[in-house]
């Protein structure tokens, strides 16, 4: 398999902070990979770096492949990368649909739009189509925001922290659904989170951050020993 995403010792600061700290991270095509870690660890500084929302202090971003070095947010989603940042930032004011006509911006080179596998995965948008996003529960918007992110047939998908701010049931029905994505169409997905049972249900592997490092590797079988990592995650 071949890597869709490498970080090679990647540095961000806001300011003069450093936050992240030479971080090594790859991502194999059709793999679903975890960050875990503490509040504060560092985890969505690493995405923002990785879409573009933040320069990198030093090192590199590599896509299929290719150095993402001066290239914006903007252009890494028509690249195929497809983000859904923490706190879901959905448009309250527009409908269901119309922001999901936003996710058509992923993906340039994409052979067909995915809105029916959207609403095959999160049939509540399909019946919420017309609804106001900003009406909806905490858990259905996060449905929509991922559902925004799928609709160009994204080949890598960013997501941070899904389970914040929902219910378990509906964490758990998202993890589920994004399997199930993963089996039947192939998307890599990185995700970061610090819900043991969110990132028991979805990871592949996982790596481990500290204070803006990756401390630890944690492969299939320590990943179903919450003993084994609860230490990553515990407050």
């Amino acid at each position: 398999m071949s890597p869709v995403l490498e970080c090679e010792d990647l540095s961000a600061a806001y300011d003069s902070t450093l936050v992240l700290r030479d971080v090594d991270l790859t991502v194999d095509e059709g793999e679903i990979v975890g960050v875990m870690g503490k509040n504060g660890a560092g985890k969505s500084t690493l995405m923002k770096t990785i879409i573009g929302l933040l320069e990198p202090a030093s090192g590199v971003v590599r896509y299929e492949g290719e150095d993402l070095a001066g290239t914006s947010a903007d252009e890494r989603a028509n690249a195929g990368i497809g983000y859904i940042p923490q706190g879901r930032d959905v448009f309250p004011d527009l409908t269901v649909e119309e922001n999901l006509l936003v996710g058509e911006s992923v993906n340039r080179e994409r052979d067909h739009d995915l809105y029916d596998e959207v609403y095959d995965y999160f049939p509540i948008l399909e019946e919420r189509r017309t609804q106001k996003a900003g009406t909806m529960s905490g858990g259905q918007q996060q449905m929509l925001a991922i559902g925004r992110a799928l609709v160009g047939n994204p080949d890598l998908l960013l997501l941070d922290e899904h389970s914040e701010g929902v219910q378990p049931s509906i964490v758990e029905e998202i993890s589920e659904n994004l399997r199930e994505l993963n089996d039947e169409l192939g998307t890599t997905v990185l995700f970061v989170e610090q819900n043991l049972g969110a990132i028991q249900d979805m990871a592949d592997r996982c790596y481990a951050m500290e204070r803006g490092r990756i401390v630890d590797e944690v492969g299939p079988e320590e990943l179903r020993d919450e003993d084994a990592i609860a230490s990553y995650l515990a407050v």
